[in-house]
């Protein structure tokens, strides 16, 4: 479903397959305390297992891999994984590389091209994404952009001590084409 892999331009953001280039930006991200917070990251990642793993995602169609470029720099990933082909559903992941890039849209507009590429050219019908309960802002974007939120899943993270709960959410194929048609 996803064997071709795309660039996506906006005004903010560039959105290109994930390669060896962007390993340093990857590690930059998955080593920021605030990233490992807000995405439930525990432990670290090898350099070159993370080598490994960007050169790889070409490979798999049941995935889109993307980095985040603002203008030649790294600024995050945003990632459709866990494809179910029967039920034409698929998840949402973005990560950011830190504070210095977050509230400058990048996120948003990332979200949306990928979304609008997804819709456009997959018959996806629902994708879908976890965001824990402490991170507003992601929340926040995610009912933005046309997210809906579904359920709670209580306690799937403990974090230095404290369990913390996380919010399902899903844009379904007809909520996002009138959203689209809507802004038109």
């Amino acid at each position: 479903m996803f064997a071709e892999k795309p660039t996506l331009t906006g005004e903010r953001v560039r959105l290109l397959p994930v390669g060896p280039e962007h390993v340093e930006g990857l590690i930059t991200l998955i080593s920021d305390p605030e990233v490992q917070r807000l995405t439930g990251s525990h432990g670290e990642v090898d350099h070159e297992v993370a080598r490994q793993w960007y050169s790889t995602r070409g490979e798999h169609a049941d995935r889109l891999d993307l980095a985040v470029m603002a203008g030649d720099e790294y600024v995050g990933e945003v990632v459709l994984n866990e494809l179910d082909r029967h039920n034409l559903s698929c998840n949402l992941r973005i990560a950011l590389i830190g504070a210095r890039v977050f509230g400058k849209g990048y996120g948003t507009e990332a979200i949306e091209l990928v979304l609008g590429h997804a819709f456009a050219t997959t018959p996806l019908h629902r994708i879908g994404l976890g965001v824990f309960t402490f991170n507003d802002r992601a929340r926040h974007v995610y009912k933005k952009i046309g997210f809906v939120e579904e359920g709670v899943q209580r306690d799937t993270l403990l974090w230095e001590g404290e369990w913390h709960d996380s919010v399902t959410m899903s844009v379904l194929r007809p909520e996002w084409q009138s959203r689209s048609r809507s802004l038109a």
